[in-house]
């Protein structure tokens, strides 16, 4: 049997080739990791990186990458902490239009970002999203949220279902279609995600949620293979075909995204959505590919949100 290919990033990474590079804050990139990650976004003219933290730190782990930034802004600050609120403010102000994660913790970026008053937040909660590029399945499948919201709610849960929409949209896919996971496909009183999910579908249908078609509890099988669905007679418009897998919570998330990234040789671009600016997360694991295309989804992301801005004040 022939291998499997990647290339579910392919499209985003040539329609990020077509925009001029976005101006982004790189927060604390004062590991051999963070830094070659901001130069090679920048070299392949994705970022305009601005590099934010301790001066001799960030010279320390250029060195260390070998890699030069002379041409490159360097905003100092006296550690980690500072450097989170930097970048925020730079952001808030128009300064950048994207952060990309360095060598912090996340908690201590984002705590940055949902700070009341950072400027970034918007009436969205924030939420992850992981664009998967995996070699067994036909098409790009978003997984959210499993990297932020520990055990949300139902509002909660509409927000990120709501961001992760968007963002497809804005990548092409106009009417996203979502599966709401639980570990059944029917609504059981016992098991909170199944109810969560039933809520979230007739949501969707209200209006609450727009711009696509959610459907749920539908357990991964019948969310990503048709004759899975079939076998156990579910008539879904979602189901075998999902676009957007909506987890339980964090903890049931997290372990999908790397059994599929460990088993299955999946790639998973991460993004962190529902403030002013996209947020770049990246992993020190992450192949070179996964990286870029972290990069090319925040570009795309600025570049349509400014057109449409642009379009709705004409």
């Amino acid at each position: 049997m022939a291998a499997k290919k990647h290339g579910r990033y392919d499209a985003y990474l040539e329609q990020a080739r077509d925009l001029p590079p976005i101006k982004t804050a790189i927060v604390h990139p004062c590991s051999k990791e963070a830094m070659v990650a901001a130069i090679e976004a920048w070299q392949e003219k994705f970022l305009q990186p601005v590099l934010v933290g301790p001066e001799l730190k960030i010279r320390k782990a250029a060195k260390e990458a070998g890699v030069k930034i002379d041409d490159l802004e360097i905003i100092p600050t006296e550690h980690s902490h500072a450097a989170a609120q930097k970048a925020v403010e730079m952001a808030a102000s128009g300064k950048v239009q994207a952060l990309m994660k360095g060598s912090l913790h996340t908690d201590e970026l984002l705590g940055a970002v949902v700070n009341a008053q950072s400027g970034l937040r918007t009436e969205r909660r924030i939420s992850h999203v992981y664009a998967m590029d995996i070699p067994a399945y036909s098409k790009p499948l978003f997984i959210t949220d499993a990297a932020i919201n520990i055990r949300p709610d139902l509002d909660d849960k509409r927000d990120i279902v709501q961001n992760a929409v968007d963002l497809m949209r804005i990548l092409g896919r106009e009417k996203p279609l979502v599966a709401v996971l639980a570990a059944v496909e029917t609504v059981n009183s016992k098991m909170p995600a199944t109810l969560d999910a039933a809520a979230l579908t007739v949501m969707s249908m209200r209006g609450q949620i727009t711009g696509a078609v959610v459907d749920g509890p539908l357990a991964f099988d019948n969310a990503i293979n048709l004759k899975a669905a079939e076998i156990k007679g579910i008539v879904s418009p979602v189901a075998g075909k999902a676009d957007i897998l909506l987890v339980p919570d964090l903890e049931a998330g997290n372990m999908l995204a790397k059994q599929l990234m460990y088993f299955a040789d999946a790639g998973a671009a991460g993004l962190v959505l529902g403030a002013r600016v996209p947020i770049i997360l990246t992993s020190r694991s992450d192949k070179v590919s996964v990286r870029l295309a972290s990069a090319a989804l925040a570009k795309i992301m600025v570049e349509r949100r400014f057109k449409l801005e642009k379009a709705h004040h004409a």
